[in-house]
This record gives C-alpha cells, structure tokens and sequence, in this order.
C-alpha cells in the first residue's frame, strides 16, 4: 500500500488535487544547526524535507510556526506543506498515518512527527498560529545530573526563585521587546512588539527549575535573553524591579546574558 489509496507509479511532476498537511514535530535540536535550512549545515527543516520528498516522490516546501535556533528542542512545532496524488485519480485520498510512520523510521530518534492530518487548504504554520509557548528548564544544585545535561542548563549557585518570579511580572501584556532580541546586522534597531500572554517559574523540585513563556510570537534569541536576565536576577547580579526599566530601554545591551541554548524547548503551537 502507497500513501494514497491506489498503489501507482511516480509522475515526473505532480497531478491532481492537492492536499494540505499539518504535521506536529518533535525533535531532539543537540545534533541540528536550528530547524531553517541551509545548505552546508544539518538542519531540522532539512532532514524532514528530504525525507518527505524521498516518501511522497516530488518537491515540497515547508512552513513553520517558528524557527528554533542552533540546539534548540521542540516538542510542539508544527509544519505544514502541500502534497499532490501521484496520479490522476480524484478519489485518492493521503494516508497521513502511514506518512507519520514511514518519516518516523526515517529520521528518529533525533526527529519525530507525533501526529499528522490533512488541514484546510488555508492553513499556514506561521500565519495562521495564534501564540507560541516555549519551556526553559535549570538544573540547580552543586552536581550536573548526566541523564538531562541536554536538555537543562546546569547553574551551581543557589537562585532566589521569588525574585525571579518577581522579575517576570513587567513582561506580561503588550510591549516592545528589543532589549531581548537580537537585531539583524546591517539594519538599524527597530520596534520588536509582542504579545506576552504569560511568563512564569515553577520549582520542579529535585533542584529543576522551569521558565514557561507564552506569546503570539517571539523574536530572535528573546526566550533565551529573558532567561539569562532572569537567572541575572536570581544570582543576585540584578534586582527584580530592573526589569520594567530594562523594557523601556529599548537596547539589548541594557539586558542580560543569553542562556545556553539546550535548555530550551518550543512546547507547543
């Protein structure tokens, strides 16, 4: 059986009606220079362009709902393409839970499609996502644990998780979030507005804090230099009530460290 319902022989282009998928995606980003392509480079969205084009047999160009930088992880990110039938049968119809197992097989452990389904012909990753929530987690204690070394970053020091709490209440609502985002060289700063639905520390005990992030959507490296002016706080390096101060700067050198990518996640779309 093919991933349409007919077994068939592969066109030179492609025929017929379209189908529009949304695929959910997790991935491990440790091995990964970030989920957009390039050429010289491993990425996310270039492992899973090929193979979808090896299993389906023509080119497709994928969208999505944000692009996670150089180790970054993903639980949540979702992707979307067009895909034709390889004939001309009206009827056929895509077998996306097939599709999910066969990239599966393909590209995992490192990448997964945890689900797949046929969209409205509409729907985009990118446009039509209406927020984005991303986790970063802290291992805290004396001792790295070797088991989530990837995936958390390790800081000996004790931290005040009531400051840190304190610190992220000025980021919530609508603001201009230039002194977290990193500005395209060669273009003068400018507004980088967002929407902040929520922003939050949670004691996971065991010495693991994490920061839990929703807006409708986040600029470059603004996660991480939210969390490495966060944990500024909770060392003592800065005071909680800076931060509103450090929102109406307006520069990123106003803000503080960048946190390492590894403890960062986009959890969900």
């Amino acid at each position: 059986m093919t991933l349409f319902e007919e077994e068939v022989v592969a066109t030179a282009a492609p025929s017929g009606p379209s189908s529009r998928v949304r695929l959910t995606v997790a991935y491990d980003g440790s091995g990964f220079r970030g989920f957009a392509e390039q050429k010289t480079v491993p990425t996310v969205g270039g492992a899973l362009r090929a193979a979808l084009e090896k299993v389906l047999g023509h080119p497709i160009e994928l969208t999505c709902a944000g692009r996670t930088d150089a180790g970054v992880h993903a639980w949540g990110q979702v992707v979307t393409f067009t895909t034709f039938p390889r004939h001309d049968d009206a009827a056929a119809e895509l077998d996306v839970e097939l599709l999910r197992r066969s990239i599966n097989k393909m590209l995992e452990p490192a990448v997964v499609i945890r689900d797949a389904a046929v969209a409205a012909p509409d729907f985009d990753a990118r446009r039509s996502a209406l927020g984005r929530r991303y986790r970063y987690t802290v291992l805290n204690g004396p001792v790295l644990d070797p088991f989530t070394a990837k995936v958390a970053w390790h800081i000996e020091g004790p931290l005040d998780l009531r400051a840190m709490q304190m610190a992220c209440d000025p980021l919530i609502g609508e603001h201009d979030f230039r002194s977290f985002c990193r500005q395209p060289s060669g273009h003068p700063p400018g507004p980088l507005v967002r929407r902040m639905a929520a922003a939050s520390w949670i004691d996971l005990e065991d010495g693991r804090l994490r920061f839990d992030v929703e807006a409708n959507a986040f600029c470059q490296q603004m996660v991480r230099a939210l969390v490495g002016t966060l944990v500024d706080v909770g060392i003592g390096k800065r005071k909680a009530g800076e931060m509103a101060g450090i929102l109406r700067a307006g520069s990123r050198s106003a803000a503080g460290q960048i946190a390492p990518p590894h403890g960062l996640c986009l959890w969900e779309v």
